[in-house]
């Protein structure tokens, strides 16, 4: 032999071999950085919250009854008993003269309440005061930035000129534009309620009028411990010190709409958690729990008070809730001076101080700083809690929002309002993704793989050559094209033709089991006893198409006769399920569409490479065609046939164009073909344009990617193990 060629050809071997293998290397270091990476930015969900004490040089001298943080954490603001309003920078230098809210009268504050920014003051003579205090920064021309307060006095009401000395007053600004006025709520000493209304509303000629409205809610027979009013001055809530919980719809008239004897403990504290749908309960044995207007039915109007959340409980009696103004979290603290902040949602205990005896407390609306006054002084934290509202349980348990009925998985990412409670169930995601999988493989499976046999085991070579070519060119076809044609053709033609379709899967079998016995039969004629191994399908085909004419042709009389001319209105009245006209029968056309090229071509492969000495020993012993392929060819092809079945698997699982065209990406959980779903893979696509970066969707979507990740690397494995079992049990030497 020519040592030249032997020589270069053993170089060329060795360059494929270090090619092969570092491809091959650089290939699994690429997975193993991508699920790094994702693993990576997923993670931060369930890291611990953290707080840093922070080191400042404020003093207070004067009892106080209000105190503050603005955003930016550079600024404290105070109001003293006395009606003083002080803002200091965190060095302690005050950033405006002190102004004095109480112009000069000699009185004091006696309850405070917070609505949005506003602040309303009780003073012990009866007046009301609302102050608004805010805060925004200002560039000069030099571009630095200083924070500089705004504060508003929004209104001045007199003391009532009759009536029961005050306890509490609170104050409310309606925000709905048919309806803006105020509303003024005041708990008496003789534990009767008055409420004051302002109306304002302007008349078809522009004229502005003001209406006002006193009503009183007699003395109840408990003592009222504790009120709440809600930020847009319509429901007001009672607490008792015999554990029962009031309700008024103080839209118009107060009416009481629900009464419940919910603690055996006095109620000590109440508070309106961020949008004003739950309310907080605080009770003289340190539990803390969140209350709902919960319909008793799906009939039913009217919405009664219930338990949804339980939190986590204080040592002492609840002296006080403060609710956060950026998200579902609530700031508590008891007589002994345990702090706690809590998320209502994800019921997760997200911080636990022991500040000694804390008099006031209090977060920015940011939910990143927390001020408190203790008997040592001014404590100052900072917060970093970026992600409160995630937690196993919300991710994939069952979670009771608000406005729902029950506990439900809900994916819902976004709102038209600030107060909203994001739903980042991804139980959902996990069931659309298996659901869709399984109708597009149950339509594919059949087909791929009897088809691989009809090619590989009963066409003659010349059909083989034309057959197998044209089925691989399906698997060319892009995705986002087959997702356009089934979403904008196949879609709207079944909808209109949905008893046809059921019907064909009856009559076409039927139809098919007919013509076996007619073949049966007509072997004895000459003609079809001669006709040409592999073209029986030349005689199957008319049979099909006539199934399926005989199915479009009767569907119209049959819906008429047994479903009362609309089979969609039929099924929703009688068994309650609806139709989406994108489901997951369009679903099982489109995706399987993309599966049946890669299932057929690898089990083609796998049936044609059986050795030809089995499927002949198999014959010379008198076993049909059909049962040599059953018997021996099948089995013996089965490891490729599920390896192929396995990769059409994870296309399957990993689609996303076809999915996100064709399934109206309702996150639902329902078994039904006719309703449609989201996927994993779907949800990444549609959410992660709008997911702001390292924000808690923008994270949830990177662990949506670790479950794909993982579920994919779960079915292969096991895939592959189950294939060498099929590989070794069925292995031909």
């Amino acid at each position: 032999m020519n040592k030249k060629l032997l020589k270069r050809n053993k170089f060329y071997d060795k360059l494929a071999h270090y090619v092969i293998t570092i491809g091959g290397v650089a290939v699994i270091l690429s997975v193993v950085a991508i699920l790094v990476l994702i693993v990576r930015v997923s993670l931060p969900l369930f890291q611990p919250p953290t707080s840093e004490i922070v080191d400042h040089k404020i003093t207070v001298t004067e009892p106080l009854a209000v105190i503050g943080l603005d955003d930016y954490q550079e600024n404290v603001f105070t109001i003293d008993q006395k009606g003083v309003l002080s803002v200091f920078s965190l060095q302690g230098q005050e950033t405006v003269p002190p102004v004095d809210l109480g112009i000069n009268h000699d009185a004091h504050i006696i309850f405070t309440s917070r609505s949005r920014t506003e602040y309303s003051l009780l003073w012990d003579d009866g007046r009301l005061s609302v102050v608004g205090i805010s805060f925004r920064p200002v560039f000069n021309a030099e571009g630095t930035r200083s924070i500089e307060p705004q504060i508003a006095m929004q209104g001045e009401y007199a003391s009532l000129p009759t009536g029961s000395p005050l306890l509490q007053s609170f104050f409310a600004t309606s925000v709905d534009e048919d309806a803006p006025g105020t509303v003024r709520v005041n708990l008496h000493q003789d534990n009767s309620v008055s409420i004051f209304r302002t109306s304002i509303s302007e008349s078809l000629f522009g004229d502005v009028e003001e209406t006002d409205e006193s009503f009183v809610i007699p003395a109840y027979f408990e003592t009222i411990s504790a009120l709440a009013l809600s930020e847009d001055g319509r429901q007001l809530y009672a607490g008792t010190g015999g554990g029962t919980l009031l309700h008024w719809d103080i839209s118009a008239a107060p009416v009481l709409e629900d009464t419940v004897p919910a603690f055996k403990q006095p109620i000590t504290a109440l508070g309106m958690v961020f949008g004003s749908q739950s309310l907080a309960v605080g009770t003289a044995d340190g539990s803390l729990t969140t209350w709902m207007g919960v319909r008793d039915s799906d009939q039913s109007t009217t919405k009664k008070l219930r338990r949804i959340h339980t939190l986590t409980s204080h040592d002492s009696p609840v002296v006080a809730i403060l609710p956060s103004r950026r998200d579902k979290s609530l700031l508590s603290w008891s007589a002994k001076g345990e702090l706690h902040l809590d998320h209502m949602t994800s019921e997760r205990n997200l911080y636990n101080f022991a500040l000694g005896s804390v008099s006031l407390a209090s977060l920015n609306d940011r939910g990143k700083g927390l001020i408190a006054l203790t008997a040592t002084g001014v404590q100052l934290l900072k917060l970093h809690n970026p992600h409160p509202e995630v937690s196993f349980k919300t991710l994939f348990g069952k979670v009771w929002y608000e406005n729902y009925d029950s506990p439900e998985y809900a994916w819902q990412s976004s709102s038209g309002s600030d107060d909203f409670e994001p739903k980042f169930s991804i139980t959902p995601l996990l069931f659309g993704t298996i659901k869709g999988t399984i109708y597009a493989m149950l339509f594919a499976l059949p087909l791929a793989i009897f088809g691989a046999v009809y090619v590989s085991q009963f066409a003659p070579p010349h059909l083989q050559q034309i057959i197998k070519p044209t089925v691989e060119v399906m698997a060319s076809v892009p995705s986002v094209v087959i997702g356009f044609l089934i979403a904008l053709m196949l879609a709207p033609f079944i909808e209109t033709h949905l008893v046809a379709l059921i019907l064909c899967f009856l009559l076409v079998p039927l139809c098919f089991v007919g013509f076996l016995f007619l073949w049966h039969y007509g072997q004895r004629f000459k003609a079809i006893h001669e006709m040409k191994s592999g073209f029986e399908f030349l005689l199957v085909l008319p049979v099909i198409l006539g199934g399926v004419l005989l199915s479009y042709y009767v569907s119209p009389f049959v819906e008429n006769q047994f479903f009362a001319g609309n089979f969609t209105q039929y099924m929703f009245e009688n068994i309650g399920a609806t139709y989406d006209q994108r489901n997951c029968i369009i679903i099982a056309f489109g995706l399987g569409f993309c599966v049946i090229p890669l299932i057929f071509s690898i089990s083609e492969d796998a049936l044609s490479n059986v050795p030809s000495g089995l499927r002949h020993a198999s014959l010379a012993l008198g076993a049909s065609r059909w049962q040599t392929a059953w018997r021996v060819v099948l089995p013996s092809a089965s490891p490729g046939i599920f390896a192929g079945s396995m990769i059409g698997l994870g296309r399957a699982v990993g689609e996303t164009m076809i999915i996100l065209m064709a399934t109206g990406n309702t996150p639902i959980m329902d078994w039904s073909i006719f309703n449609g779903m989201r996927t994993l893979s779907a949800n990444i696509a549609v959410e992660i344009p709008e997911a702001p970066v390292d924000g808690t969707l923008y994270r949830v979507l990177f662990l949506c990617a670790v479950l794909l990740f993982g579920m994919t690397f779960i079915v292969n494995t096991g895939a592959e193990l189950i294939r060498d079992r099929l590989r070794k049990k069925y292995a031909q030497y």
